[in-house]
Formats: C-alpha cells, structure tokens, sequence
C-alpha cells in the first residue's frame, strides 16, 4: 500500500470537509455543521498556529485525518498537544492508516518539545480504546466533563 500521511493542503478541502462530515455525523452522531464553519475550521488549520491536521492519502483519495490542537498544561507547566480527532475511512480501517496517523501527531508532538500528547476517545468506542493501548496509550487518571 502506497500511503502517504502529510499535513493538510488547500487542495484537500472539499475531500477533507466529506472526511470530518462522515466523522462528526455518521460516525459520532453528532449534528451536522455548516459547511462554512467546517472549512473555517480547516483554513484555521492550515496556518499551524493553534493546531494542525494530518491526512492520510492513497492514490489521490483521502482515507482518514488526525487534528492536533496546541494548548498548555498547568500541572506540567509546559506545552502540551491534544489529539482531538482520529479517523479513518471504514474500508481502510485495521490496514494501518490509523497508525501511521497517530505516529505522525507523536512525532510532531516529539519533535516540536511538547510536554506530551493526550486524547480522548467515547466510552463506548471499544475499538479505538483497543487501538490506543496498542499504541502504548494508557488511561489517564482524569475524568472528562463536558457542558
């Protein structure tokens, strides 16, 4: 398989905008967004100033993405990255695509002297669970709230 995983591009938009809608909508079943505050939200991304996002690509067709969000940690006081979003496509699922995304956040992550990386996944999403303790993640001894 010949896989690309890189960092968004202009040119990914209206791919990237089908990935986060079967993301946000049919995976997470959450309301879908307008289409303006989607491509914000990309174009945002594209500057690397308060995030950035990764695709993974095979043969022109986008397959999944990863978004890292840059934020501060006041215990560790440091910078730290959260890796907000994960996804893959269905039919690429279990082929490798989610670790080659997650290893490029950690690198980024590594590489650019962040404290660590944290995320966060639904309770009810076994399979990701499954996933991140294989990529050496562990519970955390936090609770997430959310209003």
């Amino acid at each position: 398989m010949s896989l690309i995983v890189r960092t968004v591009e202009s040119k990914d938009k209206n791919q990237l905008t089908e990935l986060m809608y079967q993301y946000i909508v049919d995976f997470y079943k959450r309301p879908k967004p307008s289409i303006e505050k989607v491509h914000n939200l990309i174009e945002m991304l594209l500057e690397k100033n308060k995030g950035i996002q990764y695709v993974a690509e095979q043969k022109g067709t986008l397959l999944g993405f990863a978004t890292l969000y840059f934020t501060f940690s006041t215990t560790k006081a440091d910078k730290i990255t959260v890796m907000n979003d994960l996804f893959v496509v269905e039919n690429a699922r279990g082929t490798g695509v989610a670790q080659e995304l997650f290893k490029s956040c950690e690198k980024f992550t590594k590489e650019n002297g962040y404290a660590h990386m944290s995320w966060i996944t639904a309770s009810d999403n076994k399979r990701a669970q499954q996933f991140y303790e294989k990529m050496g993640g562990s519970i955390g001894n936090w609770l997430n709230y959310s209003i």
